[in-house]
């Protein structure tokens, strides 16, 4: 039986929502560029590499000597190439050939020495990500190659194994970190590394501007994926995300501006996209929000969220456009995630989603935890305000809505519209919900459902 909550709306009000949402799209989108190179390929075997052996060295000189001529292509070129960190420079595109895979080693010591970084959303001196780029311009991964990080669960993943009776090895130093970040310890103070079992992101670009990763599969991270920091337009498109480990988020812009995410598939062991803005005091401290960020034409498998806005988020996040994606697989948990407690705080505002066609969740379509971890134990105040969902439809998931929020946390205008969910397996879970509306929304029961 179709079970509809009407509170209908004239057709002219959503035909003005629907040019705002153009308007505002588009505003964003005339500001993000993909940085152009200049038309000089460098190929790392014209510095000394030599596929299924160590290229670190060679790729290293390729980089160099691409930047000092003003730019171009690092070209990886087809077969298999060994390396450990990268560390790119302005106006070098680093390009990996159809057939080509880069494999980066799994030892530590390929990540040293530390560099300027963040783990979860606190700055820190710690492993370098294994592709990295700090205060530069115009840089950009592309290709039809595949970026290998050999991770698994005697590697990095191990450091942060939750299976039962496995040691948690980064639980001290995670731990440690928040202190610091929390005493407001200098960052440059906050040294990690060997010893310490923070992994490393893959691909991390930190305050630079004009970055591109396209065309690229990236698979078997150590930890986040494609987690670009402080970074303004930032485009990432037709990329094949695949890893399965813990916490290996998809793509996670964080203190960004003006970003864009097309055409990518996202097959992840966490959120598949997670919009971030930095951890507790020392997101704060930061206080720099990720804002104007457009997500298209997408395609979600495997994650704990298809689209997700946190959990470290205390610098805010607003003006989201997500439209025109596919969110599928018995393995995803969550469609639209918002996730956040009273140490993190955050304002989330201003997200639009709308044409998002979802097959099977398990948990819920959409997902507000305002009860995340230390839940409601602090003096920040969490906020979701000015989201609008719509055409969003679902053929199976366990809820509609689970929104575990505590008294004083703020959700206000959330708005669910021309929206149809069918094979609803549960009750929808409303703690402290705040201002949460459906208008036009119809709801069909799972056929099974007891």
């Amino acid at each position: 039986m179709f079970a509809a909550i009407c509170l209908l709306a004239l057709r002219g009000l959503s035909s003005v929502h629907a040019d705002a949402f153009a308007d505002e799209q588009a505003a964003i989108l005339v500001r993000v560029k993909a940085p152009q190179f200049a038309p000089h390929d460098f190929p790392v075997t014209d510095f000394g590499a030599s596929a299924n052996a160590d290229c670190t060295e060679a790729i290293t000189k390729a980089t160099a000597a691409c930047h000092a001529a003003g730019g171009g292509r690092v070209v990886i070129p087809q077969g298999v190439w060994l390396t450990g960190a990268i560390h790119l420079k302005s106006n070098v595109n680093l390009h990996l050939a159809e057939g080509a895979t880069l494999r980066f080693s799994p030892e530590p010591a390929k990540y040293l020495p530390v560099v300027h970084t963040r783990f979860e959303g606190i700055e820190c001196m710690n492993y370098s990500p294994l592709v990295y780029a700090f205060e530069q311009e115009n840089v950009a991964i592309t290709g039809k190659g595949t970026l290998d990080g050999s991770a698994n669960w005697e590697t990095w993943w191990a450091w942060n194994d939750k299976s039962k009776g496995q040691p948690r090895w980064q639980v001290a130093a995670r731990k440690k970190l928040d202190q610091q970040g929390a005493d407001g310890v200098p960052v440059a103070e906050r040294v990690y590394g060997e010893g310490h079992f923070l992994r490393p992101n893959f691909i991390q670009p930190y305050r630079c501007k004009n970055v591109l990763i396209e065309g690229v599969t990236i698979i078997n991270s150590p930890m986040w994926q494609i987690h670009p920091v402080l970074c303004t337009n930032v485009t990432v498109r037709g990329v094949t995300v695949r890893s399965l480990g813990t916490n290996n988020d998809g793509c996670d812009p964080e203190s960004c501006r003006d970003v864009l995410i097309e055409d990518c598939i996202f097959e992840t062991g966490d959120d598949c996209i997670a919009i971030k803005s930095g951890r507790n005091n020392d997101g704060r401290r930061v206080g720099v929000p990720s804002e104007n960020i457009v997500i298209r034409r997408c395609t979600m498998k495997d994650g704990h969220g298809g689209v997700t806005m946190g959990s470290e988020i205390s610098g805010g996040v607003r003006n989201v456009f997500v439209s025109d994606c596919k969110m599928d697989s018995p393995n995803l948990d969550r469609a639209i995630r918002f996730k956040s407690n009273a140490v993190r705080g955050g304002v989330i505002e201003n997200i639009h989603i709308r044409d998002v066609q979802i097959g099977q969740v398990e948990k819920a379509v959409l997902s507000i935890e305002f009860d995340y971890e230390e839940g409601a134990n602090g003096p920040h105040q969490p906020t979701l305000r000015d989201v609008r969902i719509e055409n969003v439809t679902s053929k199976s998931s366990g809820s509609v809505a689970i929104v575990t929020a505590f008294p004083g946390a703020v959700i206000e205008g959330v708005r669910l519209k021309d929206c149809t969910f069918r094979g609803v397996e549960g009750a929808d879970v409303l703690n402290y919900s705040g201002s949460l509306t459906f208008e036009n929304v119809t709801i069909e029961r799972a056929k099974n459902r007891k």
